[in-house]
């Protein structure tokens, strides 16, 4: 099977030892640098351009996509995804694991126990919303705090 693991860093421990470890199931693997990717979008024909040079096919990829190129590697992604190629985590699935609000929205969906959660925006109001839920033990999460005026 031809894998492609999509890492920042090739040397990174976790990534060499993906890598090792298909290697030794006989696998033809390569590390590709998420940030070298093109994405090719043409009408029924997705292509990914790596390094400026067209993408051979693959089989399957393993994303491990930092936080700091969220957006950027879900779209990668998505195009492996739309050129029908496995991918150990989705470009859904990534982009919920990265957004707090979203990933409690899913599990609360999913019958997953877990705390009383509120989400804000102004923390001021954190009394407010503790009285709404009933009072603590709760979560209280603060997405965006107010910028402070100059």
């Amino acid at each position: 099977m031809k894998i492609g693991i999509l890492s920042r860093g090739a040397r990174l421990y976790s990534t060499r030892r993906l890598r090792d470890a298909a290697a030794r199931r006989g696998h033809d693997v390569r590390v590709f640098d998420t940030l070298g990717f093109s994405m090719v979008v043409e009408s029924h024909k997705p292509g990914l351009l790596y390094q400026g040079k067209p993408l051979a096919h693959y089989d399957a990829i393993v994303p491990r996509i930092g936080a700091s190129i969220t957006l950027f590697g879900c779209s990668v992604v998505r195009q492996f995804e739309q050129m029908g190629v496995f991918t150990l985590a989705s470009s859904d699935a990534i982009g919920v694991a990265r957004d707090k609000l979203r990933s409690i929205q899913v599990l609360s969906n999913h019958d997953v126990a877990f705390p009383a959660t509120v989400f804000l925006h102004d923390p001021s109001r954190v009394g407010d919303a503790l009285a709404a839920i009933g009072g603590p033990p709760a979560v209280i999460k603060v997405l965006e705090a107010p910028r402070a005026s100059a």
